[in-house]
């Protein structure tokens, strides 16, 4: 995918989670977590700070076929309730289900960085439960806090898997329903992916 249609997908979900915001979906419509309908045309939910860790995990425990996933940080392995190793649970659970999961991790290039410590012991966890798990090119930072379930969903937004950006800070995510940026979001991991290699 060349530049110019990557920068084309990051104005239509920018463009479209504006679009939502000014459609005038209400705060309550996140406490029901079923996707509304917005005059823009698609179809999406705005998820602000502790909404979006039980909407993430039941679009998890609702996946079928796949998950991908692109997270700045992801402090998992803390404590076996935190938040992320809730996250990281119900990861696991999909994959005994059949569902094929994909985290990338971003990889700062220098072992001794806080970030770079946690994302690697997290890595090492997924791992352990049949997840599979890739790191950045440490040329370049994956800033990206965004899930992709089953060709159709996307979750995106600022929230990352960390017990103060799910529990404490104020952050906005937006779960959108659209199989044709799903799978044009899910194309740029891949991506990612192959620009570590």
């Amino acid at each position: 995918m060349n530049k110019l249609l990557s920068g084309k997908i990051l104005i239509a979900l920018f463009l479209g989670g504006f679009l939502l915001i000014t459609a005038g979906i209400p705060p309550a419509a996140a406490s029901n977590k079923s996707i509304q309908n917005s005059s823009s045309g698609y179809q999406g939910l705005i998820l602000t700070n502790e909404e979006y860790l039980p909407t993430l995990l039941k679009c998890i425990d609702e996946a079928k076929k796949e998950i991908f996933i692109s997270i700045f940080s992801f402090k998992a392995g803390e404590h076996k309730n935190s938040y992320p190793d809730r996250i990281a649970g119900h990861l696991a659970r999909a994959v005994k289900r059949g569902v094929k999961v994909v985290v990338v991790l971003e990889n700062t290039g220098k072992r001794s960085d806080e970030l770079d410590i946690q994302n690697r012991r997290t890595g090492k966890l997924l791992e352990e439960k049949g997840i599979n798990v890739y790191f950045d090119s440490p040329k370049q930072t994956t800033h990206t806090k965004l899930v992709v379930i089953d060709r159709r969903l996307i979750l995106l937004g600022s929230h990352n898997f960390t017990q103060s950006a799910l529990k404490y800070n104020n952050e906005i995510s937006i779960l959108l329903d659209s199989p044709d940026m799903a799978e044009d979001t899910r194309n740029y991991i891949l991506k990612i992916i192959r620009e570590a290699k």
